[in-house]
């Protein structure tokens, strides 16, 4: 009964407002004063019943529901839709119109494990034509070091996607072995389907953060107690927890006592991925450019070709898929330089000054070799993790 009641006034109201738009619209100005103030009062009374009426309806939803500004509303769209951080007031003036992303559904073949060969190579070819322009101008074009597409700089300055700062890196690492990732792998959080995005989104919000702000190591330490105790219904071990702070300083590369907004999202896609989907289901989220550079690593370990590696080369494998390759470095003779980026724990790094210790290669004898298959399961994530282009470390190795 009271829905009816709720659809009647509605459509009282609305009569009452078309009423009133006809009458200024034909200037029927003969009306008595008293009578347009009657008017008045009615449809003030029916804009404090229609605030009446939302305010029960907020009370009915629960706390569950709290009230959000415009901006907080629009923030969780743009993270909905996969469109990363970009403010509301950013100026599209001649700018061109911003992809639609559509999120991944799973496959049901997608738990099976993938077919892929260490012995046969993959061949890699870039597009021809620029993914936003469609237009082929020949050397001037800057590929993905993750996937197939190409781009013009003025494209993606016209997309909102080159700022200034880092218009100069995607023009010196291109063409690098470093590379550059386009904005769609740039964002790991699109690796995510719908439900898993509204997953992460609920638990976001009942966590109380709020999309695009930086979070301090106070932040980022409540949220993972949060999650830890909503999820197992009790305290974080004081062992997670030196590993969540781990994670933070990985995450803030530069000290500045902050992680940026992007750089937390992409950590806790990666990390729903981890928890959610199977290895085989991450390893079909592998490009043939990451199958090809996690070939290269594995062959350059396994020193007498016999198809298997130590665990000690592994995880050395694994701590240096993350960071940027330093400039002074680039020349460096590394054996697995042209993976990916050298982290403080790989030998070519130093820390504080110091030489780093040296990582002795164990005998396989004396541990557990790991063959392709195991190499590319245990690793996946850290591969996948590794797409951005931020220096910060979106999932830490564990030492």
């Amino acid at each position: 009964m009271g829905v009816l009641m709720s659809r009647r006034q509605t459509v009282e109201r609305v009569q009452k407002v078309s009423l009133a738009v006809s009458a200024f619209k034909d200037g029927l100005r003969e009306q008595p004063s008293t009578r347009r103030r009657a008017e008045a009062g009615t449809a003030r009374q029916g804009t404090l019943e229609q605030e009446v009426q939302e305010g029960e309806e907020e009370a009915v939803a629960g706390p569950s529901q709290p009230e959000e500004s415009s901006a907080g509303k629009a923030a969780w769209e743009r993270l909905r839709d996969g469109r990363g951080v970009e403010p509301e007031e950013f100026d599209r003036a001649n700018r061109f119109t911003p992809p639609a992303f559509i999120r991944p559904k799973r496959e049901l073949h997608d738990d099976e494990p993938p077919d892929i060969s260490l012995e046969q190579r993959e061949q890699i070819l870039n597009d021809e034509m620029c993914e936003i322009c469609e237009v082929w101008t020949a050397e001037s074009l800057f590929p993905c070091r993750i996937c197939h597409r190409v781009y013009h700089d003025g494209c993606l300055r016209r997309m909102g996607y080159l700022q200034k700062d880092s218009a100069v890196e995607v023009t010196e690492t291109a063409h690098t072995e470093t590379g550059w990732s386009c904005y769609y792998c740039d964002n790991l959080n699109l690796l995510l389907t719908e439900e898993e995005m509204y997953s992460l989104m609920e638990t976001l919000k009942n966590c109380k953060i709020i999309p695009g702000v930086c979070l301090t190591l106070d932040d980022f330490l409540h949220y993972k107690h949060q999650v830890h105790k909503q999820q197992f219904e009790r305290t974080m071990p004081e062992a997670q927890e030196e590993q969540a702070a781990l994670q933070f300083n990985a995450l803030d590369p530069d000290k500045k006592g902050h992680i940026e907004w992007q750089d937390f999202l992409s950590h806790e896609s990666i990390q729903l991925l981890q928890k959610i989907r199977p290895q085989n289901a991450l390893l079909r989220l592998l490009t043939p450019k990451e199958r090809e550079r996690a070939r290269t690593a594995f062959l350059a370990l396994d020193q007498d070709n016999d198809g298997f590696i130590g665990e000690a080369e592994c995880r050395q494998a694994r701590h240096s898929w993350f960071r940027k390759h330093q400039k002074e470095m680039l020349s460096c003779n590394v054996s697995i330089s042209h993976v990916g980026p050298i982290s403080e724990g790989s030998p070519a790094s130093s820390r504080n000054g110091k030489s780093p210790e040296k990582i002795l290669p164990a005998t396989k004898q004396e541990e557990t070799s790991i063959d392709w298959s195991r190499f590319l399961r245990e690793n996946v994530a850290y591969i996948l993790a590794a797409r951005p282009n931020s220096a910060a470390l979106h999932l830490q190795p564990l030492a």
